[in-house]
């Protein structure tokens, strides 16, 4: 059993020994016979519980009650008093500043160790449920860490076309994932994807996205083909797991984009002067429910001096206060962010940010830009 340990501090001589008599041999007591003095002895000491006459000179019971939550917040203090006037109003005095409770004296001996016990044993609880806490927020990092080890740099040159990513999750895992590959010739595939919501559960559906997109190198990383895969692992869970997923085939030569946009809202051709061209939905979100031959693909040309932007909801549906960010704010950023392109993702998302003001950022938010090394 846990040794706890208590701070007691009266004026009485015979107060002290009564608690030592009824405390001590359970717990570690601090005695101590003057108010000005708790302060220096609770600093050495660290107790977790202190047990504080009211009525003392020099220094009240309330007062150093102030002082010591002062150097400790957590501590937990029982005030003590051995006159019967006022009681009401002291009891709800103490309660206001934050004691555990109040007993009068001279108190029964069952009726003190129940008060401590029950004080010490919420304490406990307390504890525990933090150091829980604080293991799951390591694990939640940790989780994290290994999460962003998983995507590719977010600068890159391959093929002759650039890619710039920007990665902003909600929380220390994320639902949102993006990654491209080179796919032969002058051909470069890109990807992103939003899992439903986010968090633990749906960063560990981002390894599934991550697994079928490389697993469709055999075909040259075809977006029919990594949706296919996807969905197929889908089928083994529950109908409430889906994916909405972008993947673009972006051919450097032919500037042609060859994409399957499963239930994803955020695909975008931007063009040099301005002209916005969305990548419409080709298929519904890759879901259990949804059969293979739902999955469509669709060819558009890509305009000289023009990029590709894909990026997640969590950017449009951003709020603030009663208002939706929306796509035509993304929109106006995107044009403007045209002449910087090499910074496109985090102009985007400081536009977002300027946006929420003082408000967090609720969904994760990713964005996946790519153009030709020559628009420039």
């Amino acid at each position: 059993m846990k040794r706890w340990r208590i701070l007691v501090v009266d004026d009485e001589p015979g107060v002290l020994r009564a608690v030592q008599r009824v405390l001590g041999s359970a717990h570690d007591l601090t005695l101590c016979d003057s108010s000005p003095a708790a302060r220096d002895l609770a600093r050495r000491s660290r107790p977790h519980l202190a047990l504080i006459d009211i009525r003392m000179p020099h220094l009240d019971g309330f007062d150093l009650m102030t002082q010591l939550k002062e150097d400790d917040p957590d501590l937990e203090v029982i005030l003590m008093t051995g006159s019967m006037d006022d009681t009401d109003e002291k009891l709800v005095r103490a309660v206001r500043n934050r004691a555990f409770y109040y007993i009068t004296k001279p108190f029964d001996r069952d009726a003190l160790l129940a008060l401590v016990d029950r004080c010490l044993e919420l304490k406990r609880l307390e504890l525990s449920n933090r150091a829980y806490a604080d293991h799951l927020r390591r694990q939640l990092l940790a989780a994290g860490a290994f999460q962003r080890t998983m995507l590719p740099p977010a600068s890159a040159h391959l093929n002759g076309v650039e890619l710039r990513a920007g990665y902003y999750p909600c929380d220390q895992v994320a639902g949102d994932y993006y990654d491209y590959a080179v796919t032969g010739g002058d051909l470069v595939t890109l990807l992103l994807a939003d899992v439903v919501g986010h968090g633990a559960s749906a960063a560990m559906f981002t390894a599934l996205v991550k697994s079928a997109f490389h697993r469709a190198a055999d075909r040259g990383y075809a977006p029919l083909r990594v949706a296919r895969i996807l969905l197929d692992d889908l089928s083994a869970f529950e109908s409430d797991q889906y994916v909405t997923l972008l993947c673009a085939r972006l051919s450097r030569s032919g500037r042609t984009i060859e994409y399957v946009n499963a239930g994803h809202s955020g695909g975008l051709i931007v063009g040099g002067d301005e002209t916005l061209l969305p990548l419409e939905v080709t298929s519904p979100l890759i879901s259990p429910v949804v059969p293979p031959s739902a999955l469509r693909t669709a060819t558009i040309p890509l305009p000289a001096d023009s990029l590709l932007l894909l990026f997640t909801d969590g950017a449009a549906e951003a709020w603030s206060d009663d208002e939706m960010f929306g796509l035509e704010r993304l929109y106006a950023l995107a044009r403007t962010g045209w002449a910087c392109r090499d910074a496109l993702p985090q102009h985007l998302q400081d536009g977002v940010r300027r946006f929420l003001g003082d408000r967090s950022q609720t969904d994760d938010i990713t964005f996946l830009a790519a153009w030709p090394a020559s628009a420039r």
